[in-house]
């Protein structure tokens, strides 16, 4: 009973913290200070050097993700879209930069959190405010229609007869197998 009951509070924590925190203190048993400083998974193998992914990868992802937020908020500051999701990011990149982000795909959208994410090969990528080498970066407000389940703009909204308001991604997760995420 009390495994559940820890692994309930470790489930809770992220979403209510404070809650989970006090439930923590509470539990019977044998266990570290906060489950904050748990560690929840031992299975994690350190990042390959050598692998496509590697921790200089990610860092250049992070650094991405910084530079289209800005732009984001500097539309959201001018009213031109309500959240990130409103929003459709198409990254320009030079002959270096494309190969390593173009396996990411359609799946850059929920890493760099909005609606659309489009990665091009352009001979040269020209200034954009951000100081990534070799990329533009581009972010407008989405014309596309909004899926009422996960809230992105998407163009094949209304495409399902069976179920007209959401996305194709929503009816492969509410009436398909689910779908594929490769990276995330």
């Amino acid at each position: 009973m009390y495994h559940i009951a820890e692994a309930l509070v470790r489930w809770l924590a992220p979403i209510l913290s404070f809650t989970a925190e006090e439930i923590w203190r509470h539990l019977p048993g044998e266990r570290g200070e906060s489950v904050f400083l748990e560690t929840w998974y031992e299975g994690l193998a350190p990042l390959d050097d050598n692998a496509a992914c590697n921790r200089e990868f990610w860092e250049l992802i992070l650094t991405i993700r910084e530079a289209v937020s800005k732009a984001m908020e500097d539309l959201r500051s001018r009213d031109e879209i309500g959240s990130s999701l409103d929003a459709e990011v198409e990254l320009q990149c030079d002959a270096n930069l494309y190969p390593r982000l173009a396996p990411l795909a359609d799946e850059l959208r929920f890493i760099l959190i909005n609606s659309d994410t489009r990665v091009l090969e352009t001979a040269e990528a020209s200034p954009s405010g951000s100081e990534i080498e070799g990329l533009t970066i581009v972010v407008k407000p989405s014309t596309q229609p909004k899926c009422i389940r996960c809230w992105q703009h998407r163009a094949d909204v209304g495409a399902h007869p069976e179920h007209p308001e959401i996305c194709g991604r929503c009816v492969e997760n509410v009436a398909g197998a689910g779908e594929i995420r490769h990276y995330g």
